[in-house]
């Protein structure tokens, strides 16, 4: 989507936080010209025994400068320089090749991460050469969206608005998990952390392709302006409803609520989670894992899941075929495993926990509408989509609402 003022906009959320161009961090080296341009295959071979760059895959070894009169400098860099800047740490075989070749030691700057933008990538290589890789996940969405996605993107995330709304006055967050094949609501569900919360999860909804009118949110947004109002001294009832935003205020309220029914893991992802599974089970009811391996196979080969899915949704099959696919008739390879392949809409960005639910779940992409400042593990305060030993990753973005409908609302607030 466009970014003005009156349109949905779609705001990737990378894995690591933006930082200016000019203000990248750096570490020390140790480096070297290197006189005989002849010798630099075997310095680099020697030095990549020795002193392999471990954390600094993504800077070149050597940087190359053009001098005037079309000479060439070439620079290497030997390993890693110490803490207090001098050469007294320099491992004894580098001391070796220093020797060997008569190269004359220095200290340089490199960057200490990877760039991930074009423009770091430029500011980077004024200290020494480094590799630049786009980030692409193989996901859209990550370098843009298109209208007919764009346009799927908001509605689904009105879907999930309005499904926190349907509570009344109390703000819960709301979940709604997307199969984008079929483009419909697989599952759906909200915050059941107590009992007065009433549940009102819902397993394969119907979904309408038609978004729904900006003003048919003024109602929610006046919820979450008014927790925004709370939050600064207010009343506390309304943002401690939300299970990610607050999820240790169950243990002062369960005190004081002994005779209702608590559960503090039943946050509105744990919730969508469950529902997914139990549908899966409903369709599936004679289909089982058949050994180990198989399960695996799905595990590590999301590719060979994804075309399984494809399978369910019985594109390439008849009406008959499609109707014995929905009941179970199938045999293992017409089941999904989990979830992978699916996208979550949700209304507030998740805890630690949901998100960490989500990876073992194998989504694909996570869409919210509202940061989490307290809590929020996919940008606001943690960041797990970027933690590289995880063993599945998804893409994040968030859904940012028109100004002008923000605008209406604290209108309307502040004059009731």
């Amino acid at each position: 989507m466009s970014g003005e003022n009156d349109a949905w906009r779609i705001v990737h959320v990378p894995g690591r936080p933006p930082v200016p161009p000019d203000q990248q961090l750096t570490v020390d080296v140790v480096a070297a010209q290197i006189e005989q341009p002849k010798l630099t295959n075997t310095i680099i071979r020697r030095l990549s025994q020795i002193a392999p760059l471990e954390d600094l895959h993504h800077v070149k070894r050597v940087k190359k400068k053009c001098l005037e009169g079309g000479k060439i400098q070439l620079s290497v860099i030997l390993c890693l320089a110490s803490e207090n800047g001098d050469f007294d740490g320099i491992p004894c075989d580098v001391k070796d090749v220093i020797n060997s070749y008569q190269l004359s030691p220095f200290v340089a700057k490199v960057c200490k991460y990877a760039a991930s933008s074009k423009e770091e990538w430029v500011e980077q290589c004024k200290l020494w050469p480094t590799s630049y890789h786009p980030p692409t996940y193989n996901i859209s969405g990550i370098t843009g969206f298109s209208e007919e996605d764009s346009r799927s993107v908001v509605s689904f995330m009105n879907y999930a608005l309005e499904l926190a709304k349907s509570h009344g006055n109390v703000v819960v967050n709301a979940a709604a998990i997307v199969d984008p094949l079929s483009n419909q609501v697989i599952a759906r569900a909200c915050d059941e952390v107590c009992s007065w919360h009433t549940p009102k999860t819902e397993v394969g909804a119907e979904f309408s392709s038609s978004t729904k009118s900006p003003a048919d949110m003024t109602g929610w947004i006046k919820h979450e302006l008014g927790l925004q109002r709370c939050s600064s001294g207010g009343p506390e009832q309304v943002a401690t409803s939300i299970s990610c935003l607050h999820p240790r205020w169950w243990v002062d309220e369960q005190t004081r609520r002994s005779s209702s029914f608590w559960h503090p893991l039943r946050h509105a992802v744990m919730v969508a989670i469950e529902s997914s599974a139990a549908r899966d089970r409903c369709l599936f009811p004679d289909v089982r894992y058949k050994d180990e391996a198989t399960k695996e196979e799905c595990i590590l080969s999301p590719a060979k899941s994804q075309a399984k899915r494809r399978k369910t949704d019985g594109t390439d099959v008849d009406d008959g075929d499609k109707n014995d696919d929905a009941h179970g008739n199938g045999d293992l390879s017409s089941r999904p495993y989990l979830c992978t392949g699916n996208d979550i809409y949700l209304v507030w960005e998740p805890c630690t926990m949901c998100a960490m639910a989500l990876v073992h779940q194998r989504i694909r992409r996570v869409f919210y509408a509202f940061p989490n400042p307290s809590a929020g593990a996919l940008g606001s305060v943690h960041r797990l989509q970027g933690q590289k030993s995880l063993n599945h990753h998804y893409a994040v973005f968030r859904v940012v609402m028109p100004q002008d409908i923000l605008d209406k609302a604290k209108t309307s607030i502040c004059g009731s």
